[in-house]
């Protein structure tokens, strides 16, 4: 009797199809309504929780050792979880990290995130490449009571991501400053005290680690909430201006972030460099189009080709939306394309210093592939500045 209690599932995950998955919970209880992704990194599910990004997903991992290295704030690219919860294998293993401040099931308790293991992760994949990102409803309950047909109901009646603008929900409240460049060696987290450009991040849900990747390629930066106008942003006299990642659909954000974009590339000829949902608004703010991708990437081991230099790239990915490279209009140039399905990874203006990528260059999974593009993005700034000097 003791045996079967034990054994009782305590998760219930229920796709709005009607299909339903058991298994073991951890983190906090209760319940979480949202899309469902899944993540082929090998590593990073601390970042992946933390990237603004996934707001309104749960995300399935793929790889089953979830947990080993534990989590510490120095990993966080946000303050707290932004993603609903996460799907595992197994349940989380203890961690054999040096840095490890937590353990991953507390952390996400204390953050109220749900966590659910004991999972089919390999038919939960197949399903959500073969169907489409499902809507879901995710149930946590220690003593394994679930109503399925309410959360089926729950799940169906999911909104989903289209038409959602979901930046505002995960920008900044105010401005403010940034100087941390990237961890190093013994010194961790160093300030950059010699900075020689000035950039205007607009935050559509930014990445601590784009942040000190343009503190690392020398700019003071200055972060702004999404909803900032081109009058606002040229108002700090910047040498540069940077589109962050984000979440949700880029046609809803657009709505204030493409004025915005397309101000500053009026009233300017600054160097201009988008990131993922960054890419998306520049893209839109030429003329292009967005569309819903089928399941997305989402991964730290994706192919991407420079269509410059031939070179290719691997890349980590997080995106369910992407540029329609059929819509680039005249002027508008290429520059990468995913080497799984061909769909666009970037973009740069022909006559000026104006570019972006779909995938995340502040990542390391190549391990630093494409982290000149940042340098681009300063090399820019330096050549307007020479220019305008003349």
């Amino acid at each position: 009797m003791a045996q079967s209690e034990q054994m009782k599932p305590t998760a219930c995950l229920a796709l709005a199809d009607g299909t339903v998955f058991y298994g073991y919970g951890f983190g906090a209880t209760g319940e979480a309504v949202a899309e469902l992704c899944f993540n082929t990194a090998m590593t990073g599910y601390q970042e992946i929780m933390t990237d603004p990004s996934y707001a309104g997903q749960i995300v399935t991992f793929t790889f089953p050792h979830i947990g080993n290295t534990g989590v510490t704030p120095e990993d966080d690219e946000t303050a707290a979880p932004v993603a609903a919860g996460m799907i595992v294998k197994w349940d989380p293993t203890l961690s054999s990290n040096w840095r490890a401040t937590q353990e991953l099931s507390p952390w996400m308790a204390s953050r109220g995130r749900i966590g659910m293991g004991g999972v089919d992760t390999r038919r939960l994949t197949r399903a959500i490449r073969q169907q489409g990102a499902p809507h879901v409803a995710l149930s946590h309950d220690p003593e394994g009571n679930f109503d399925i047909d309410a959360l089926v109901k729950k799940a169906r009646g999911f909104a989903g991501l289209v038409g959602l603008d979901l930046a505002t929900d995960v920008t900044c409240a105010q401005s403010y400053q940034w100087n941390e460049m990237r961890w190093a060696w013994p010194d961790g987290f160093a300030p950059q005290a010699d900075p020689k450009f000035k950039v205007v991040a607009v935050d559509f849900g930014a990445k601590r680690n784009i942040l000190r990747c343009l503190a690392s390629a020398g700019c003071d930066v200055t972060v702004l909430p999404a909803s900032a106008t081109a009058e606002e942003v040229l108002s700090h006299n910047p040498d540069g201006v940077f589109l962050s990642n984000g979440p949700g659909d880029p046609e809803a954000t657009g709505v204030y972030a493409v004025p915005m974009i397309q101000g500053v590339l009026a009233k300017s000829d600054l160097p201009v460099f988008g990131i993922c949902l960054g890419h998306q608004m520049l893209a839109l703010a030429v003329g292009a189009k967005t569309i819903k991708m089928n399941h997305g990437h989402h991964g730290a081991n994706h192919p991407v080709k420079d269509n410059d230099t031939g070179k290719v790239e691997i890349t980590s990915m997080n995106h369910g939306f992407a540029v329609d490279s059929q819509t680039l209009p005249e002027g508008v140039v290429e520059t990468h394309v995913s080497l799984f399905d061909g769909s666009n990874c970037g973009i740069r203006l022909a006559d000026r210093p104006v570019f972006s990528v779909q995938y995340h260059p502040e990542a390391s999974p190549g391990p630093q592939d494409s982290y000149y593009l940042f340098e681009r993005f300063a090399a820019a700034m330096a050549a307007n500045a020479k220019q305008a000097a003349h």
